[in-house]
């Protein structure tokens, strides 16, 4: 039997759109830091589309004088990857696996992400092996693009398995 991080028992197939929780059962991420509300798209070895809902009390917000509140890039980096991190552990044979980010690569920087807006985050499968990978992963807003780069990923196994 597969279980998750909480022990719970996971069922092989998931149902679009994934909700937080469903998102919880895939990541060992928790609030404050699991920063993916809904998975809307799901293409198994291939893509995957998430959203995040930037709101103003996001602690994240970076409040610079004279500008306005602002996810920090990194922040913004980090939800790509985590986007991305779904997409590889969805996968039956991953789900007693964690994710390792091992690199960052070609990141660019183009707009700055404010309250209100809604990040489109998708991640795509440059190269995949059995324990490491290539994802090129972009955040969109309003369909421009925010962010983009590409992240390389190695598979280990979770604490106590």
């Amino acid at each position: 039997m597969i279980c998750d991080y909480t022990g719970l028992p996971v069922t092989t197939s998931l149902t679009l759109p994934l909700d937080y929780t469903a998102i919880e059962r895939i990541l060992p991420h928790r609030y404050p830091f699991l920063l993916v509300d809904r998975i809307t798209e799901l293409e198994p070895d291939k893509r995957i589309v998430g959203i995040k809902n930037i709101s103003l009390n996001e602690r994240f917000l970076a409040h610079q004088p004279g500008a306005p509140p602002a996810l920090p890039p990194t922040i913004l980096t980090e939800a790509v990857a985590q986007v991305g991190a779904i997409l590889i552990l969805s996968k039956p044979e991953n789900r007693e696996k964690l994710i390792f980010l091992t690199g960052i690569e070609r990141v660019r920087y183009r707009q700055p992400v404010c309250p209100g807006d809604v990040v489109e985050i998708e991640a795509r499968v440059k190269r995949l092996r059995s324990r490491m990978g290539q994802l090129d992963g972009f955040a969109r807003v309003n369909g421009r693009v925010a962010v983009s780069g590409t992240m390389t990923f190695a598979l280990g196994p979770a604490p106590g398995s």
